[in-house]
């Protein structure tokens, strides 16, 4: 095979979520190109069938391929949930979701046993955290809450409004009672909303964000097969949406603390 190390990492999510797993592979691995995907015309997929989730999935996986991507990264609870495996079935190229680092690292930050985690009803469904969960700490007790409108009213950019906040209360309160001590963002987009959580559970619950975590696993796997780019040049990030893209411009800014100038709409998939 080809040494196929200078070709990008691609990255896809249903919109501007994965957009947190971006800025930690631009921090981690600044010499590697980036392709990211977002699917802006159909957001959010957590919403969505399993069927339409695993659709969309394999869809945005070839439209990565065609810029010869040598890993796709699923930045995407929902689609790691229910398509992740039939991806890495169906692919030459390695893909890595977002699931299993966040469980992981959930397993090692808490300390009284008690993880709570939010996510698209989707991913809740899938019931995916809690068996990862398990898989390394069988003792742990999880509790899990869907979240379905933590998306829109991040793609609305409404991180700090009230109505936010009024939002995460009523999400966790459950939560607050069972005295969880870490909580899984189980959703790329949840990081822009650190803060509302924080200031809705209280300092004393540690908040884990995956991004960081799969960052890590894929300068893992890249290293493993010796595919880091080894050119010292800076990498570039090109940036791919189905619908909205002065829109996406506008909030990505706010996910990457830059403003992305290589942007393109591609054309919208057959529904």
């Amino acid at each position: 095979m080809e040494n196929d190390s200078k070709n990008p990492i691609g990255v896809f999510d249903s919109g501007l979520g994965g957009l947190t797993v971006v800025k930690e592979l631009i921090r981690q691995l600044p010499n590697e190109d980036i392709i990211y995907y977002g699917d802006t015309a159909r957001v959010p997929y957590g919403t969505k069938s399993k069927e339409s989730i695993i659709r969309f999935s394999i869809e945005n996986a070839n439209i990565l391929l065609k810029y010869k991507v040598k890993m796709i990264v699923v930045a995407c609870n929902s689609c790691s949930s229910y398509a992740l495996s039939i991806l890495q079935k169906g692919f030459s190229v390695p893909v890595i979701g977002v699931i299993d680092a966040g469980a992981r690292k959930a397993v090692d930050t808490t300390k009284n046993k008690r993880v709570g985690v939010i996510a698209t009803p989707a991913t809740i469904a899938s019931e995916k955290y809690p068996q990862t969960i398990h898989h390394y700490d069988k003792s742990l007790k999880v509790l899990s809450q869907a979240c379905p409108l933590f998306v829109p009213l991040v793609e609305e950019g409404w991180m700090d409004k009230d109505v936010t906040l009024r939002v995460a209360n009523e999400y966790l309160g459950d939560f607050k009672k069972q005295k969880i001590d870490t909580l899984i963002l189980g959703c790329t987009h949840y990081p822009l909303l650190k803060k509302v959580l924080s200031k809705s559970m209280g300092a004393q619950v540690s908040l884990v964000d995956s991004a960081q975590e799969v960052a890590l696993e894929v300068k893992r796997v890249l290293n493993a097969l010796g595919k880091i780019n080894a050119n010292q040049k800076k990498g570039r990030t090109k940036f791919l949406v189905s619908d909205k893209p002065q829109e996406f411009k506008k909030i990505a800014k706010q996910f990457l603390g830059f403003e992305i100038k290589d942007l393109v709409k591609v054309e919208k998939h057959k529904m």
